[in-house]
């Protein structure tokens, strides 16, 4: 019994000496390797990553892709790279001390400029390295992957150029690799959501190569003056379509239905208000409609795929049609896109004038808190709740991403609704949500809600609050019911859209 304490420590020493004795070795086969490859290659790459200088390139050439996946992995790469080297160099590096490999074994083309004076165990490069590759890769896996392999052939560098022992270079890859996957942990990569891939409804209509049987209602003025643009490219892409400019005087709603009551097809261009109206007639009147973008900020048209006149001049010609959902606020005004209530549409403005000075998270969390710290609470009623909110969003269809930046869909004809809603009335409610926020933790609070229901009704219990919907500040209400109308409408979509 008393010795074998004793035994196990020496059974730990000789499997500590032996590695040891296979890291030297190993060192040594490499170095005493005669390769023009690693001669020339393998100072240069270790140069490049000094002081971590080829991430930080290959993190603006990502920020600057315009792609957001790849834009999230520089900025998560970067400071799992900050962190990482912090612990190596700070911590890790202090906790046992182990000298640099001899020089004299190393090709003197190979060898580094300089014998780095810091403890060898373990290397800075390393951590660094796969720091930035796991956190890009958490956020892409494609980027991930090839970063990787460049993170590996930075830790061979180390030990082909004589800077450190190959299992220095495995424990720095390791400190690096797990510090980004603990801030995974922290802060979860955005994982888009999957929608389900039933078919879209098609209905069948004849094609119209010149517009014959449209009749196209439109506001000149409509998106500071892109109205008048869309006149242009619809009268010469489709010579034979009617189109009725929108004067100051004109009352719109009697326009749209004298329109609606004589076309084949009803075509719209103004901003989402006026594309509701048209839509709730193209509904009555059981014809397709066609929207065109000539509004500011054209949601409905983006998200079925007609962000272009071109795109629905196009499905125009061919004849593409399908059915999407309308949502009706107490079976009486069609919405197409989103509603809400209390501060929201605050919030939205706020966070979208910010987002292209800063950073979307930076631009949300100061729209946040903005928010929270200047909107007076409406308190609701709903599924046997009662709580106080400051944000209320609902949507006609899945709204991606999840929290409260929802910005686009990839079907409309899901029969869903998409409710969000932030509990303001909770014990630190502000605090609580600007922590979660500030964590990407927001979806996981206990103060967010999220519903995906065919149908939801609230009460306001202190008297009626105004519902503002697609751009207009819309009617107040005691009691909301909203409920989807299941591919209602039927609007033409590109072919490749419905493919």
């Amino acid at each position: 019994m008393v010795h074998r304490p004793i035994q196990r420590g020496r059974g730990l020493r000789q499997i500590t000496e032996g590695l040891g004795s296979l890291d030297r070795e190993v060192f040594e086969a490499v170095a005493n390797s005669p390769s023009p490859l690693l001669d020339n290659v393998m100072p240069r790459l270790t140069r490049t990553a000094d002081h971590s200088k080829l991430w930080f390139a290959i993190a603006l050439a990502l920020a600057a892709s315009g792609r957001p996946s790849a834009e999230r992995g520089a900025a998560r790469g970067v400071v799992s790279l900050s962190i990482a080297s912090a612990v190596t160099n700070q911590v890790a590096k202090r906790l046992r001390r182990r000298p640099r490999p001899v020089f004299d074994s190393v090709p003197l083309a190979r060898r580094a400029a300089r014998l780095p004076t810091s403890n060898s165990l373990p290397s800075g490069h390393s951590a660094s390295a796969a720091a930035f590759a796991v956190g890009v890769g958490l956020e892409n896996p494609a980027l991930g992957l090839g970063l990787g392999v460049l993170a590996g052939c930075v830790g061979v560098s180390r030990v082909a150029t004589g800077a450190h022992y190959p299992g220095d270079v495995l424990a720095g890859l390791s400190i690096g690799a797990g510090i980004a996957v603990l801030g995974a942990r922290l802060v979860p990569p955005i994982v888009p959501s999957k929608i389900s891939a039933a078919e879209p409804l098609r209905v069948e209509c004849r094609a119209r190569p010149k517009g014959a049987g449209l009749i196209v209602v439109i506001n000149p003025e409509s998106g500071s003056g892109s109205g008048t643009r869309v006149v242009k490219e619809l009268r010469a892409e489709l010579p034979e379509a009617e189109i009725v400019e929108l004067t100051p005087d004109d009352d719109v709603l009697a326009v749209l239905r004298s329109a609606a009551e004589r076309a084949e097809v009803l075509g719209i261009g103004g901003g989402d208000g006026t594309v509701a109206a048209a839509a709730t007639l193209a509904i009555e009147a059981d014809v397709p409609l066609a929207v065109f973008p000539a509004g500011t900020f054209n949601h409905f048209a983006k998200d079925i795929g007609c962000a272009k006149v071109a795109d629905v001049v196009a499905a125009v010609r061919a004849g593409s049609v399908s059915r999407v959902d309308v949502v009706r606020i107490n079976d009486d005004e069609v919405l197409l896109n989103t509603a809400s209530i209390g501060a929201y549409p605050a919030f939205v403005r706020t966070r979208e004038s910010l987002e292209y000075k800063i950073s979307k998270p930076l631009a949300g969390a100061w729209s946040m808190l903005h928010t929270l710290r200047s909107a007076d609470p409406v308190r609701i009623e709903f599924d046997n709740k009662v709580i106080d909110t400051s944000l209320f969003f609902l949507g006609n269809g899945t709204y991606l991403p999840s929290g409260f930046a929802p910005s686009r869909r990839l079907r409309m004809d899901d029969g869903l609704l998409d409710v969000r809603i932030l509990d303001a009335g909770a014990r630190l409610a502000k605090l609580r949500t600007l922590v979660s926020l500030a964590f990407g933790r927001l979806e996981r609070s206990r103060l967010y809600h999220q519903l995906l229901v065919p149908e939801f009704t609230f009460t306001a219990t202190e008297g009626p609050t105004t519902v503002a919907h697609d751009g207009e500040v819309g009617s107040k209400y005691r009691q909301a019911r909203f409920s989807v109308e299941y591919r209602a409408l039927q609007v033409f979509q590109p072919t490749t859209r419905l493919g």
